[in-house]
């Protein structure tokens, strides 16, 4: 017991301020590592591992099992390794946030404001007509790699716009519509599927807007051709069934600044994600 005791005195005697810093840093790091997995496949990976080697040094320790604890140890080397290709996505989607840094929390633009309007209004009439529809608002990552695989415009979006480019047997409309701030970016892009959804469950239009809201923190509006509703993707979950006054909140909250969130989540509008 003296010598436990012993050994936390060296090691509160090592303790400094370089030590509070070194510890922040690395609490810093794991909060970001967790942000962006949260509402991703990554985060049961994660868990899965934890939860192995945790059983695993838990019987090492109980029952002294050499050549599992020679498994464990010399398995680290591999995990280092196994670790980058495992979470590819998320660290791809973290290098692109830092790269980002100077549009991170950027307020709601007053021109953005019309834009929401006009996606809303869309989607609205989209819907009455049963036109299907795949709208993906770019925010802090960027969509460039998804763009190019569609048809490049550079148009203002409008409800008439919109509304035209997902009529039915119109070139364009099979695929999503990428915006940019105040910008149509590109139309009939292709979207990686979400892989967390039976495939006849829901479309192949949902599964896309949940793909690329796993991989994006990209907000994608989806509109039903069987049966006209409307759907709202972000951070890798899904809500159906919008009627446009709460599809006009959702969003709003979404593109607003942080202390506009903070007004919209301590009125109630924090549940909608829950």
């Amino acid at each position: 017991m003296g010598g436990f005791i012993d050994r936390v005195e060296d090691a509160l005697g090592e303790f400094g301020p370089a030590s509070v810093v070194d510890i922040l840093i690395i609490a810093g790091i794991i909060y970001l590592v967790l942000l962006l997995m949260r509402g991703t496949t990554a985060v049961y990976l994660a868990r899965g591992i934890v939860i192995l080697l945790a059983v695993a040094f838990g019987l090492v320790r109980v029952f002294e099992l050499t050549v599992l604890e020679w498994l464990v140890r010399n398995s680290f080397p591999a995990l280092l390794i196994a670790i980058p290709i495992i979470f590819q996505p998320e660290i791809r989607r973290f290098l692109a946030r830092v790269g980002r840094t100077g549009r991170l929390g950027r307020a709601l633009f007053p021109a953005y404001d019309s834009v929401l309007e006009a996606v809303i209004e869309a989607t609205e009439n989209l819907s009455e007509r049963r036109h299907g529809a795949l709208i993906v608002l770019e925010r802090e990552t960027g969509l460039e790699d998804y763009a190019e695989t569609g048809v490049r415009l550079d148009a203002r979006p409008s409800v008439g716009l919109l509304e035209g480019l997902f009529y039915p047997n119109s070139p364009l409309h099979d695929g999503a519509l990428i915006l940019r701030g105040d910008r149509v970016v590109a139309a009939a892009c292709t979207l990686p599927l979400s892989d967390r959804v039976d495939r006849g469950r829901i479309g192949t239009r949902h599964r896309a807007a949940l793909g690329i809201s796993e991989r994006t923190d990209a907000v994608a509006v989806v509109v039903s051709e069987e049966r006209g509703d409307i759907s709202v993707a972000a951070d890798g979950r899904m809500i159906s069934r919008l009627e446009k006054p709460r599809l006009s909140a959702i969003l709003r909250s979404l593109f607003s600044t942080a202390w506009e969130r903070d007004r919209v989540a301590s009125s109630g509008l924090g549940r909608f994600w829950r």
